[in-house]
């Protein structure tokens, strides 16, 4: 179950990715949010001119067991609409600084709470378990995924666990070759489709290799063939196209990744972090 179920942000990201038929409810319950708790299955699927079968099939892709509990779903999300209040909002050219630091602030941290309504809490908890048991951990991230597993790389290092990034194509062959049974790979994409990333996904299951996948809520390859799927949501901006939702919410799982181990761990790992900031510490006295 997602930490913070939001019914709507789920439509919204995986909306492109459903099929036509499914596309059409998505559209139209997206349009039509205030009347969708009070239609039946069938009136719902008279307006969206499809068949009751295809809206129950809608709402189980959605991760619901039935209409009744879709329905549920969607009262709460519209109960907490004061919480969508501030939508997220593209940096105009020419906006004044202020604007600029206000907009890029609140898109961020928008997509670290839309983040915690798509992402799976069970699921961060086998990702949890398996890395605190893994021999290894190897990341693969490309641009500025590979600046999360950069990040992800120096934080699992600090408790000594033995872990590497690999932030281009060739390189990433060769270490998904490598992977082995006991091993943990941790394959960071937005888009899930990257082809450099699923190049490497296809050899690292051959190994027997764990796979965890940190990628957009979404229908996408990554997801499908991966062990553990860890969702985020970022918005779709312009100039932020640099990856700046996607960056932040990918390590902020990473961060709870992190946190997760050592605390479970924290009697063993205690050693290994005060000695890693003891030493840090003496080099900029």
């Amino acid at each position: 179950m997602s930490i913070n179920d939001n019914i709507l942000i789920k439509i919204r990201e995986m909306k492109d990715s459903l099929t036509p038929v499914e596309k059409m409810v998505a559209e139209y319950v997206l349009q039509n949010l205030e009347e969708i708790p009070h239609l039946s299955i069938k009136s719902l699927a008279q307006l969206t001119k499809t068949s009751d079968a295809s809206v129950l099939r809608f709402c189980k892709t959605m991760g619901y067991s039935g209409y009744r509990s879709f329905i549920v779903s969607i009262s709460a999300s519209l109960g907490s609409m004061e919480e969508q209040k501030d939508p997220y909002t593209d940096i105009q050219p020419g906006d004044d600084l202020t604007v600029i630091i206000s907009n890029t602030s609140r898109n961020n941290i928008k997509s670290i709470e839309d983040t915690m309504s798509v992402i799976d809490k069970n699921e961060v908890d086998r990702a949890v378990q398996v890395l605190r048991q893994s021999n290894r951990i190897v990341f693969f991230g490309i641009g500025a995924s590979g600046l999360v597993g950069i990040d992800a790389e120096q934080k699992f290092s600090r408790i000594n666990k033995m872990c590497h990034t690999y932030t281009d194509g060739h390189s990433q062959l060769t270490a998904a070759t490598l992977m082995d049974k006991g091993d943990v790979a941790v394959f960071i994409s937005n888009s899930g489709s990257t082809s450099e990333i699923l190049e490497s996904l296809e050899i690292t299951k051959k190994s027997g290799a764990t796979i965890i996948a940190i990628t957009k809520y979404n229908k996408s390859e990554l997801a499908d063939k991966a062990n553990i799927v860890l969702n985020i949501s970022t918005p779709e901006l312009t100039i932020r196209s640099g990856a700046m939702g996607s960056r932040i919410a990918m390590l902020t799982v990473i961060d709870i990744l992190f946190a997760g181990v050592a605390s479970a761990e924290y009697k063993n790992v205690k050693k290994y972090l005060t000695k890693t900031h003891n030493i840090i510490a003496s080099k900029h006295r």
